[in-house]
């Protein structure tokens, strides 16, 4: 249970700074197309070593997110994950002279407030085994949401950047409930493994997309919400998770305040600049 949980908050650690460290190099290089997925920018951006440092945090923080899911509740790492907006606020308040208002200073300490009520809640992960039916579930909904993100590429864009972020943590939450049922990587025939590359995949796509247009509070808040409340259920329903006894009231309002906390940080799913020096006087 405790490797769990500091694997989870190293997860959210790692995926918070890389966040921050990765919109620094970016904007360090010339402007992309703007399409959204811009091979072209990457390359440039990847010469930066702030951006080198950001890919390395990122597979480190999935590294850490496939060893708490093999420890704790789904509950508890997904909750962790959206709390790596946090992490973002805070590393960007240094990093990129970000200014935290009171209230996102208050949310900061109300997301931390919400993993240790989680953190002193939480039981060990399920027991139960994933059936077929499960397995396939999970690669029939990363399929949908690829289905969706066609479908919502004509929408206005305000509803497009919810859907959008929505889709996409629908994508990451079944990586993270495919993390969890894989009975082996090298089983070819399992349908988890296909369900977690299809379901990763759409999801970057779709959040790439969703932040090329419209809102960030906007798609990052679905981002929160796909990615929690779904796996959640998946693991409480159909694997076994459960908390400890008698906690369960103390374990569910930890997961919404963790998961509110979040949501008044969704602003930092894509940190903003600081704001250009004024030119000299002449």
């Amino acid at each position: 249970m405790l490797i769990g949980m500091i694997c989870a908050l190293g997860a959210a650690v790692c995926f918070g700074t890389a966040s921050v460290l990765q919109a620094v190099a970016t904007r360090a290089v010339e402007p992309g197309s703007g399409s959204g997925v811009d091979a072209a920018l990457f390359l440039r951006a990847a010469r930066q070593w702030r951006y080198l440092l950001g890919l390395a945090l990122d597979g480190a923080g999935f590294v850490l997110q496939i060893i708490a899911l093999r420890h704790v509740p789904i509950y508890v790492v997904g909750a962790a994950l959206a709390a790596s907006l946090a992490v973002t606020a805070v590393v960007a308040s240094r990093l990129m002279a970000v200014r935290l208002s009171p209230a996102e200073w208050c949310a900061v300490g109300v997301v931390c407030a919400g993993l240790l009520l989680l953190g002193l809640s939480s039981g060990a992960e399920g027991t139960e085994s994933a059936s077929l039916a499960l397995k396939l579930g999970l690669l029939g909904a990363a399929v949908l949401v690829l289905l969706v993100g066609v479908a919502a590429g004509g929408l206005p864009d305000g509803p497009r950047a919810l859907v959008l972020g929505l889709g996409s943590g629908t994508g990451f939450g079944v990586v993270e409930v495919s993390v969890r049922v894989i009975d082996s990587v090298g089983d070819l025939a399992d349908p988890a493994l296909y369900a977690l590359l299809v379901g990763g995949a759409a999801g970057f796509l779709l959040l790439t997309s969703a932040l090329a247009r419209g809102s960030v509070t906007v798609a990052t808040a679905g981002l929160v919400l796909g990615e929690t409340v779904g796996p959640a259920v998946v693991g409480v329903v159909w694997l076994g998770d459960r908390t400890r006894e008698g906690l369960t009231w103390l374990a569910v309002a930890g997961f919404a305040v963790a998961v509110a906390g979040s949501l008044a940080l969704s602003r930092f799913g894509e940190p903003t600049p600081p704001p250009a020096p004024a030119p000299p006087a002449a």
